[in-house]
């Protein structure tokens, strides 16, 4: 069958190459243009990346039926889809869903440490200065430190980062409350 004169194997064809070149094309711009699809309203299959590789597939494998068999037209478009939907499910589940809810970056900032607790490592004299460790989930960030308060802090002593000027933390005694239950 040749719809508008143009056979089926030259329409796959144009569709390979446009949705090819369309996809590479969000890749490298969807961050530009802050383009994030669906968003978290529950349409996850309408996210470009998934219509852009069904669209991709269905064209490439519609190309090569056309190609190397003689089945029919609407058997071969049919056997496409089943393949690109497939295809299309498998890089949803296993590569787009983990990388989405993996986590983005271990980079931190650090207003990010204003009201965390750590715990000095290395003695914070009165007027100078020390040492303190933070742990999180991602690993340990030690950092310089110097007495809000102007004590002098002891190592081992559990300290409150208070605020951070031009990378050093400013900290005091972290005191906490007993439980009498």
């Amino acid at each position: 069958m040749e719809p508008f004169s143009i056979p089926l194997e030259t329409i796959y064809l144009y569709g390979l190459i446009i949705s090819g070149v369309l996809t590479v094309l969000y890749v490298l711009f969807a961050d530009v243009f802050h383009f994030h699809g669906a968003g978290d309203g529950g349409l996850h299959f309408l996210n470009p990346v998934l219509i852009f590789a069904f669209v991709t597939i269905l064209s490439a494998s519609g190309y090569l039926f056309e190609r190397l068999s003689s089945l029919h037209y609407l058997l071969i478009l049919a056997i496409s889809a089943v393949i690109a939907i497939i295809v299309v499910t498998l890089l949803n589940v296993f590569v787009l869903l983990p990388l989405s809810s993996a986590e983005e970056s271990l980079v931190y900032k650090e207003s990010d440490l204003q009201g965390r607790i750590g715990t000095v490592i290395t003695s914070i004299p009165a007027d100078g200065f020390g040492e303190v460790m933070i742990e999180s989930t991602s690993g340990r960030i030690a950092k310089p430190a110097v007495s809000f308060d102007g004590d002098q802090i002891p190592n081992g002593t559990s300290v409150l980062v208070v605020q951070v000027k031009d990378g050093v933390l400013q900290v005091t005694v972290h005191h906490q409350l007993e439980s009498f239950i």
